[in-house]
């Protein structure tokens, strides 16, 4: 593990997750339509979401909420090309990812995923895991990709890493070092599937303020999943509350907060009622999630 004092590790911490260098990506507006996607495990029809549809604007920081196992992920999963739909459509700038006659999204760079458990290779320095898709994709050559990784960890605050395992360094450093191999790739879209879940509260925001600094940087569109009501509100411009499975929008709360944020919004008068009026609405899917479970176990 790397050995830094607590005061170099706050400041190494605190750092920007920078954009590439080439400014915001053009484009990155998602078009969910009636999409529906059906799973049949050994023939038993389970509808994960139904019909579902939201729209999402370019440089948009969308966040989606719900209860546990409700499909979010699904929805995820469909958008990045992870998986088939059963209907709907989802387009990106307009063009069809999947829907009639296309029943699976091609994966591509134009749409980013982090992890919820990370997805590091473990056997790659942090400046190797970053130059890994540039160089995959013959984008770049190999001097290339590495000298830009390393050049982007660097103004992201962990250069002195650059030759570190995933595994010798904090899971903030780790989860850095993943959203700057996604940047390196210049998507549309990020995709971010609770990525802070695991972490404590002071890493937690740590991380936050790092993803706007990012956020007012590159302006990608970013589709972010999370169960963290706070999270949500103080993130996003959008909040999509979806219902307990199978998985549909139930209400979408606009976040008008001023931009750049900080943590003084969380003790806002605006903050409070934005935070009591999704905390109601998912509060109500929660127990219609947790009474279909009571009625499958009797």
């Amino acid at each position: 593990m790397n050995m830094t004092t607590p005061n170099a590790t706050m400041k190494q911490n605190s750092a920007p997750i920078v954009s590439p260098g080439n400014g915001s990506p053009m484009g990155g507006a998602l078009s969910i339509k009636n999409l529906t996607k059906i799973y049949d495990p050994e023939g038993v029809n389970v509808c994960a979401v139904d019909d579902c549809s939201m729209e999402i604007a370019a440089g948009e920081v969308c966040m989606i909420v719900g209860p546990s196992g409700c499909g979010k992920t699904t929805l995820l999963n469909a958008i990045a090309g992870f998986h088939s739909i059963t209907s709907g459509e989802i387009r990106l700038d307009g063009d069809l990812l999947c829907g009639p006659g296309k029943p699976k999204a091609e994966q591509g760079a134009d749409r980013m995923v982090v992890f919820q458990n990370g997805a590091l290779f473990p056997w790659k320095t942090l400046a190797e895991n970053v130059a890994y898709g540039p160089i995959v994709q013959k984008r770049m050559s190999k001097s290339e990709a590495n000298d830009k990784a390393e050049h982007m960890l660097a103004e992201a605050g962990i250069g002195e890493f650059c030759s570190k395992y995933p595994g010798e360094v904090s899971s903030g450093m780790a989860r850095r070092a993943e959203i700057v191999r996604a940047l390196i790739n210049e998507p549309k879209v990020l995709l971010l599937d609770e990525p802070y879940r695991a972490m404590d509260a002071l890493t937690k925001s740590i991380m936050h303020e790092s993803l706007l600094e990012t956020y007012d940087r590159t302006k990608v569109t970013i589709f972010f999943i999370t169960h963290d009501l706070e999270e949500a509100i103080f993130l996003g411009d959008k909040v999509h509350i979806v219902t307990t499975r199978p998985c549909s929008l139930k209400k979408t709360v606009d976040v008008n907060i001023p931009r750049p944020r900080t943590y003084e919004s969380l003790s806002s008068e605006e903050f409070r009622t934005l935070m009591e009026e999704v905390n109601e609405a998912v509060h109500e899917e929660a127990v219609k999630a947790f009474q279909a479970g009571e009625r499958e176990l009797a």
